[in-house]
């Protein structure tokens, strides 16, 4: 039987973004992630791409940087790192991005609000190849040394990284004998529960919970996604491998109260934790945090739709990674584990052609997770009726 590592490689190319014959592949990688990278190079290539692009991430020279860079070009990104991607996308590329902080405390010393300022390695037109549906896409975890050292502080360094492995195995299920048959399946349950939330045509979404009181009006066409994707041309893919979530893009505009995260975040290589966040007529007024709110509030107001909410995403109990208990400090695993937010860029598949213009435009798109066995999730009618959705972390729809 192959290793984990190629088992997890096929998955991504051949499940995950369903890479075609003849396509380009980009990779996003990162320094650290070289092995399994050169598996998916490989798996690429022997389903018949035409050229593979790896991008090794350097945090280093990120670090660098936001050090010594003068304060007015921070947010400057080159146009050629735009055009590559809407060039992937007039070509009709496939791409796939690999996950897991490589060095968690690289950026500790950093001055956090200049840290906000620097977005790169995000590059917004990525957006705009994923909202035109011209790219076949997946983004997976990666398991590294100090990513497992971080998740797993109480064991060893090698005894972390095989429980990482262990974990992130159980995760995309390749402990089952057939994991592609396994998620189709899986998707098939969360294409199912979109529908069911669709077809309620809910005015908002409420949450409530300890610290959270949040009411997040949707658009009259806002329609729920859950499960795989489709790209224009037909070619479906898993845009998240894991996948556990179903989402739609809210009304920028009407989003009031009060919500506080349930777990710690990762972001521009820092540590959120403890965020509670206050909204008004859609906008994120007060930002506080234990730790990391100088450099939320300098990534959100990068633009005017950094401070309103491009998603809402709502996930039960049942999937494998919540069951584990287990915080990341990886947005693709823990927003997958429970119900969460996006500050930032609205998804368009989530809206009907008549609600679009309306949506959130951003150069950000930062999730946090909302959502616990704690917070109740109801849906609210235009007649005003209240419809339970989720009670103790389970669908009730």
């Amino acid at each position: 039987m192959s290793s984990p590592l190629e088992r997890l490689a096929d998955l991504i190319v051949n499940f995950g973004a369903n890479v075609q014959e003849g396509q380009i592949v980009d990779v996003g990688s990162a320094l650290g992630k070289e092995e399994l990278t050169r598996a998916i190079t490989a798996s690429a290539y022997r389903r018949g791409a035409k050229f593979v692009d790896v991008v090794y991430w350097d945090p280093h020279l990120k670090k660098a940087r936001v050090q010594h860079a003068p304060d007015d070009v921070l947010s400057f990104v080159p146009s050629w790192y735009g055009e590559r991607a809407l060039q992937l996308g007039r070509e009709r590329g496939a791409t796939i991005s690999l996950t897991g902080p490589i060095e968690p405390h690289l950026f500790d010393d950093l001055d956090p609000e200049r840290l906000g300022r620097d977005v790169y390695p995000r590059v917004k037109e990525y957006t705009t190849v994923i909202n035109d549906r011209t790219v076949n896409w997946c983004v997976a975890p990666c398991p590294t040394l100090p990513w497992a050292t971080l998740v797993h502080p109480e064991l060893g360094p090698q005894a972390a990284l095989d429980m990482l492995w262990e974990q992130i195995v159980h995760i995309c299920g390749l402990d089952e004998d057939e994991p592609e048959v396994a998620w189709k399946e899986r998707s098939d349950v969360l294409k199912g529960a979109a529908r069911q939330l669709t077809k309620q045509r809910f005015d908002a979404i409420h949450l409530e919970g300890p610290g959270t009181d949040l009411t997040v009006g949707l658009l009259p066409s806002s329609r729920w996604i859950g499960g795989g994707e489709e790209t224009v041309d037909g070619i479906r893919h898993m845009a998240n491998l894991p996948t556990e979530e179903v989402f739609t893009s809210p009304d920028p505009e009407r989003v009031d109260g009060v919500v506080r995260a349930t777990m710690p975040f990762f972001t521009q290589g820092r540590i959120i934790e403890g965020l509670t966040v206050r909204f008004e007529a859609g906008r994120a007024v007060e930002i506080d945090a234990d730790s990391g709110a100088e450099t939320l509030r300098a990534l959100v107001d990068q633009d005017e739709g950094g401070a309103r909410l491009g998603e809402l995403a709502l996930v039960d109990r049942e999937g494998r990674i919540g069951q584990l208990e287990t915080i990341f400090y990886d947005t693709l695993l823990d927003e997958n584990a429970a119900s969460h937010i996006a500050l930032g860029s609205a998804y368009e598949s989530a809206a009907g052609a008549e609600d679009r213009p309306r949506l959130n435009r951003s150069s950000i798109h930062i999730d946090f997770m909302i959502g616990s066995r704690e917070v109740e999730v109801t849906g609210i009618t235009p007649a005003d009726e209240r419809v339970p959705v989720l009670r103790d972390a389970s669908w009730t729809i």
